[in-house]
């Protein structure tokens, strides 16, 4: 009962006992021969009594309770008491320790948050660094490799100069590709790369891309075009360079993992507000188990087919960043062996 009191129901009950104990303390004294006091006296000093005890209790509670208050918000909040709460003192009718209680409750929840959120940032830190110094180690070390070797035995062979040159340059790329990436993330976490929505014909960019891609798909036997139904073109509204980079992402990364004879198409579906726009392949298709990562940085499904068609494993993490700044979705579907597909939501113009 005492535990959930407010300051004046404990100033009352405590002013009652004073009261009380005193009256009958000035009756056993007039039980008491030769003290006499009139009655009422005794009636009059025991409600006074009770009245100045419950003003001094709340008084003092009302400091004390607001003294410890203080020094609470002091070790949870950097900020200090609000003007407000000293000029006016606490709410008497208000059990205002346990509301206390359940907002340093609360404080302890949100610390304990915050210290976990901490300590995946550092280990996602720790795992984003070891994977950049993967990735930028392996075409070092060849790049490395071709130039002494060149030093040492390739000047007089000019077929084995010009060979290991060639990888050198390639490796070279490959490390352009990464920072370039690396930058274009950088700027995509940051807020720095600004986006200017128009709109545009998303069939017509999707022909755009194919057309660009088409000799690289060629090379991979791989056909590119649309899926039944997919003929006529809709207008949506968005970032047009961004949202190409964002298809020949896509298209890219289906070619690499598409398997020879196969083909990608392009689909398009009304979504009332949005338009969903999807990239499907008959390729190898993605592990369950993988799905949930396929949007990391520097996460590759298969390492050494990625690696042998290059890339800088960063091309779906920045799909991601890129569909987020436009505040839109962006999902997988696949099934190992029969394919994967990939859409994402545009607003309409």
């Amino acid at each position: 009962m005492l535990k959930n009191s407010t300051p004046r129901e404990i100033a009352i009950r405590t002013s009652l006992f004073i009261g009380l104990a005193t009256e009958g303390a000035l009756l056993l004294i007039m039980a008491l021969p030769p003290v006499a006091f009139s009655w009422w006296i005794v009636l009059l000093i025991g409600p006074a009594t009770s009245l100045i005890s419950y003003f001094i209790v709340l008084t003092t509670l009302d400091h004390y309770i607001y003294r410890k208050i203080k020094l609470i918000y002091k070790t949870i909040h950097s900020q200090k008491v609000s003007s407000d709460i000293k000029r006016e003192g606490i709410d008497p009718d208000q059990p205002i320790i346990d509301d206390v209680e359940q907002e340093v409750a609360e404080w302890a929840e949100s610390q304990q948050e915050q210290l976990n959120q901490y300590e995946r940032f550092a280990e996602y830190r720790r795992r984003y660094v070891g994977d950049i110094s993967h990735e930028l180690k392996t075409p070092i070390f060849n790049i490395q490799g071709y130039l002494h070797t060149l030093m040492d035995h390739g000047y007089g062979d000019e077929k084995i100069t010009k060979s290991f040159i060639k990888k050198a340059a390639k490796n070279v790329e490959r490390l352009q590709t990464i920072v370039e990436d690396l930058s274009a993330i950088s700027r995509l976490e940051s807020g720095d790369l600004m986006f200017d929505p128009e709109p545009f014909n998303i069939k017509e960019l999707a022909q755009e891309v194919i057309e660009e891609l088409d000799l690289k798909a060629r090379q991979a036997s791989i056909t590119l075009g649309f899926k039944p139904g997919a003929d006529s073109g809709v207008m949506v509204s968005a970032d047009r360079e961004s949202i190409r980079q964002v298809l020949i992402n896509l298209v890219t990364n289906s070619i690499k993992y598409g398997n020879s004879g196969g083909a990608t198409r392009f689909g398009f579906y009304d979504m009332e507000s949005y338009i969903l726009c999807e990239v499907a392949d008959n390729g190898i298709g993605i592990p369950e188990k993988h799905l949930p990562h396929v949007f990391d940085r520097f996460y590759r499904v298969d390492k050494s087919r990625s690696r042998q068609k290059g890339g800088s494993g960063l091309g779906l993490s920045i799909v991601k960043h890129i569909m987020e700044a436009h505040q839109q979705t962006i999902n997988v579907r696949s099934t190992q062996g029969l394919g994967s597909t990939f859409g994402i939501t545009l607003a309409k113009a």
